[in-house]
């Protein structure tokens, strides 16, 4: 199909105002992990340092575990009410739980009320994640032009990425401006501020998107149905999620964890891990694009057979080799290796799911699967890494994250040569 100049900028600008909410949103839901060692004690007044970390890590895990709720409540608000209006309600959520923690009092002023009011801003924020996804990725998927859906698609990862090391960014520059004291008392506050304003700029720009869902389809009686999804789409729900689960599992290892790997097991300083680990994502940030042109070329299925193919051939000599590494700059050299492997994955991880669904159940089909397989999987990771470190069998991580991937891989046979849906579409 040939687009006209304007046609293609709408569509550009709305791939544009879309992903920004995904960066809002991603960054919101980090910049808690980053700024929990700051405020821990105000939540939390025990005498206790590492007690008071487990109890802001528990409440981070909360908001996972909402994850596939919000796949299930947005995925079908999208799918019977249209992608604009999910997309909207998920970004003004995610605006609310900032500002709610940025102003929240501490224990010493409210008691009880405290933690219980943080833990429902992060249970509200982690609906708005959960729901997040599978929107966003069916929307952009939709909007994107034929023939380019896999370029276009994955600026979905860029800006999930992208709001990670953008939290990171916000730490280090506080870091430079305040000192300790002044970030436990309330500098820790001011990330919150920055990411519910950006939220509303993000609000703005998704009430100027146009809708992709037909009012066939929204009216459609199965429109949002789990009970239709698992009738007639079972054997694409079940394929998505067996993929999703080693896709999750390996991004999870190799970014977010992978920094602990290089301090605990690498034996790096917290300092040389962090620089090593923020210029990783920012390669791997700049691959997606890459990749998922690559996936316009050869196809999604061929996408994901070499991500599980070669994650299975060298997730083991990675980690093996890794642990070797006393010089940064090979270590960055070989976890970039390891992401651009991971990116066959994720620079196509919208399109690949929501071209196995039609569009009356298709927020809520790649929404669902991708928060269930997300939060056993991805949000487990670090937690089955250190629990096989801690009872001295470390390398037993390495293979799980491989049989994961082996599953990746032999369900990567049933995806079809050529996609069911959207491969027609305008």
């Amino acid at each position: 199909m040939t687009y006209t100049l304007e046609e293609k900028r709408k569509r550009i600008f709305a791939i544009f105002a879309a992903s920004s909410g995904n960066l809002v949103e991603w960054f919101d839901f980090y910049i808690y992990a980053f700024c929990a060692i700051y405020f821990a004690h105000i939540f939390f007044p025990t005498a206790n340092p590492t007690v008071q970390l487990l109890n802001t890590a528990g409440v981070f895990a909360a908001g996972f575990l909402m994850r596939p709720i919000g796949g299930w409540i947005f995925g079908r608000i999208a799918d019977r009410h249209g992608r604009k209006k999910s997309l909207v309600i998920s970004v003004m959520m995610m605006c609310a739980g900032s500002l709610t923690i940025a102003c929240l009092p501490g224990y010493d002023i409210i008691g009880i009320w405290a933690p219980a009011l943080l833990l429902l801003a992060r249970l509200f924020q982690g609906l708005s994640v959960g729901g997040e996804y599978g929107t966003t990725a069916t929307y952009m998927s939709e909007i994107a032009m034929k023939g380019q859906r896999g370029f276009y698609s994955s600026f979905q990862y860029v800006t999930l990425i992208g709001g990670q090391l953008l939290a990171v960014l916000v730490i280090l520059i506080l870091q430079q401006f305040l000192d300790e004291s002044q970030l436990k008392e309330w500098g820790w506050r001011i990330p919150f501020v920055i990411g519910a304003f950006a939220a509303v700029i993000a609000l703005l720009l998704r009430k100027t998107l146009s809708e992709t869902s037909s009012n066939l389809s929204e009216l459609n009686k199965d429109a949002g149905s789990i009970k239709a999804l698992f009738r007639d789409h079972k054997k694409a729900f079940f394929t998505v999620l067996g993929y999703t689960a080693g896709g999750s599992l390996s991004f999870y290892t190799f970014t977010t964890y992978m920094q602990k790997y290089l301090v605990n097991s690498v034996h790096m300083s917290i300092k040389t891990a962090s620089a090593v680990m923020t210029g990783c994502l920012l390669v791997y940030m700049l691959m997606q694009p890459l990749f998922g042109a690559l996936s316009d070329r050869i196809g999604r299925r061929n996408n994901m057979l070499l991500f599980g193919g070669l994650g299975v051939l060298f997730t083991i000599p990675i980690m093996v080799v890794l642990q070797g590494v006393s010089d940064a700059w090979i270590a960055f050299l070989v976890i970039t290796f390891a992401l651009g492997i991971v990116s066959f994955y994720t620079s196509i991880a919208g399109i690949v799911k929501a071209e196995m669904f039609p569009p009356e159940v298709r927020a809520l089909g790649v929404g669902l699967s991708y928060a269930i397989a997300n939060a056993i999987f991805g949000g487990t990771a670090e937690f089955v890494a250190l629990s096989f470190k801690a009872e001295g069998y470390e390398s037993m991580f390495y293979w799980y994250v491989t049989g994961m991937l082996g599953l990746a891989f032999l369900v990567s046979f049933r995806l079809p040569r050529n996609a069911p849906y959207l491969l027609n579409d305008h």
